[in-house]
């Protein structure tokens, strides 16, 4: 992992006094709300519908134990007990008060974390693969490339008041389990003739107006990727729009522009800066590069996973779903899922976050990382260790074996805590993984990834969901709308809307017809619901839920 430099370390501390000045001023009214937005804003602070909200910057997802432990304590001392891990691999603190505020930054500094650019027209919390550094199908681990753009980006005095907020993601495999796609910059290193490079695409995003993201280029050297990516931002900080912030972000001026003349404006800007860089990032990455070396593997023998898979077959059932196979051999990636069914998606309490941070500790090279799906990883765990690893996760409702499945729901805050959503999204997602459930469907069901947003800013993500649901107001009515067919992979696809929306008393339903759709038509149990769907299409779907419903109500 990488750790703070002494210029990392006064510069937080500096960035903390200047905000602790900051609240005693708005504290004692010396700062209206107003004049004290834009400078909480620049320290990760929101006001949402009933309190405070503060956004904590977890870099490309990972941590160490003791940081771990650090989160528990802040959500322990100064919040609610609990704390909300978000899609954008980050903690959210629903709860604190704003006298506190200052000395719970001062708590995230004693262990090297922050809140700078968790919010704000800047560049954010640049995220990555969570299996980065361990999975089998990857080139090389994107966290360094992550962890340059982090310093890259953090106070950067171009980039503190761009059009609109910019957000970066880097995959370091084929497979891209970081959603590339629709980022404003998605990167995806690659291998040609033997060099390591960078395919970057540009102008993906969710929200208002999702897109898919386009190639900018297939190949960026690893000398030329930080002035390239400079110039792809400064291009877009001048041509971006002002005057309409739904307008504003890059997937619009690329969409408007057209992407050869971005291209094309990105190659002469690149021209400019590319001198500027003299190989001072090209000696700071192979810096980098030295904090992610992997750790020391065993090499012990694997026949007690061996026999507790055979024997036990409630750990059986975990492994199948939770486990995924890693580069080292004798290792696995271990998923904790924060969706036992009817919990809220992504809240860990102060009790779990500890025993996580313990579990990384004792039995994982003191590593975790957090994944956009709003789930914990240990990336390195052998397994002759995942027996007594799973009796533990299994004491704290940790063990909910249903990593990919149908309620392994990504969910954003909604209205129980969002001031910008119109519907609730935690409510829904807990009824449908408590129905399933009680139905004893989902590991027959398989995968199948559902994605809810409580309004159209997306931060659930419901556009790439194999089932997304958008919920909306309609007149003071929670209403909610269905998407089929989305896809956050390699393969990116958004959804396609069935039709009407449903109201809350009416969403299980819909999508237990969807399902029973699916059950019903499959090509026996190896074709997923994605698989099933590109086959099929929409039209059965749209029987299932509007004119069985109108024959239903007929009766």
């Amino acid at each position: 992992m990488y750790s703070y430099s002494e210029f990392d370390a006064a510069f937080v501390a500096e960035r903390n006094r200047q905000f602790r000045a900051q609240v005693e001023r708005r504290i004692d009214g010396s700062l209206t709300e107003d004049e004290f937005k834009p400078l909480r804003l620049m320290n990760g602070l929101y006001l949402q519908l009933h309190a405070y909200m503060l956004r904590v910057a977890i870099p490309y997802g990972t941590l160490n134990a003791r940081q771990m432990r650090q989160l528990a304590h802040i959500a322990e001392t100064w919040d609610k007990g609990y704390g909300h891990f978000t899609t954008r691999q980050n903690i959210q603190f629903n709860w604190p008060e704003l006298r506190d505020v200052p000395e719970i930054l001062d708590a995230l500094a004693e262990v090297e974390m922050h809140a700078i650019q968790t919010s704000g027209n800047t560049i954010r919390n640049v995220t990555a693969d969570h299996f980065a550094g361990a999975a089998e199908d990857e080139i090389a681990d994107p966290r360094p490339v992550a962890e340059l753009l982090r310093q890259w980006s953090t106070d950067h005095p171009e980039f503190q008041f761009l059009p609109r907020k910019f957000k970066i993601a880097v995959t370091g495999s084929p497979n891209d389990r970081a959603v590339i796609k629709a980022h404003d910059i998605g990167i995806q290193i690659v291998e040609r003739e033997g060099e390591i490079g960078y395919r970057v695409l540009v102008g993906g995003g969710l929200g208002r107006t999702p897109m898919i993201g386009k190639v900018l280029s297939d190949f960026v050297s690893q000398e030329d990727l930080l002035p390239y990516i400079e110039a792809t931002v400064s291009v877009w900080n001048l041509l971006g729009r002002r005057d309409n912030k739904y307008k504003s972000r890059i997937k619009i001026t690329v969409h408007e522009h057209g992407i050869d003349d971005i291209r094309a404006r990105v190659q002469e800007r690149f021209e400019i800066v590319r001198p500027a860089f003299s190989g001072i990032d090209v000696a700071l990455f192979e810096d980098i590069k030295t904090a992610f070396a992997p750790p020391a593997f065993r090499k012990d023998g694997t026949e007690v996973f061996e026999t507790t898979y055979k024997t036990d077959p409630i750990f059986r059932s975990w492994a199948d779903t939770n486990l995924v196979a890693h580069k080292a051999p004798g290792y696995s990636i271990v998923q904790i899922s924060l969706k036992s069914h009817g919990a809220t998606p992504g809240d860990a309490t102060a009790d779990q976050m500890r025993v996580m941070a313990d579990l990384a500790e004792f039995y994982g090279h003191d590593e975790l990382r957090i994944s956009h799906e709003q789930n914990v990883i240990l990336p390195h765990v052998h397994k002759s260790d995942l027996p007594a690893l799973h009796a533990i996760l299994k004491k704290h409702g940790l063990a909910t074996a249903n990593i990919g499945l149908i309620s392994d729901i990504i969910a954003c805050p909604g209205m129980d805590y969002c001031a910008l959503a119109t519907a609730r999204s935690i409510p829904i997602a807990q009824q449908i993984a408590t129905r399933f459930d009680e139905l004893k469907l989902e590991h027959d069901i398989g995968e199948l990834k559902i994605k809810i947003s409580g309004c159209i800013n997306a931060c659930g993500h419901h556009h790439v969901g194999h089932i997304g649901i958008l919920g909306l107001d309609r007149a003071g009515v929670e209403n909610y709308q269905i998407t089929l067919g989305g896809d956050h992979t390699q393969n990116a696809a958004l959804g396609e809307r069935t039709g009407p929306g449903f109201s809350a008393d009416e969403i299980i339903p819909a999508v237990e017809r969807i399902v029973e759709t699916y059950l019903d038509q499959r090509q026996g149990r190896d074709e997923t619901f994605l698989e099933f769907y590109r086959r099929v299409g929409m039209a059965p779907f749209k029987t299932a839920l509007y004119e069985q419903e109108k024959a239903y109500a007929a009766e």
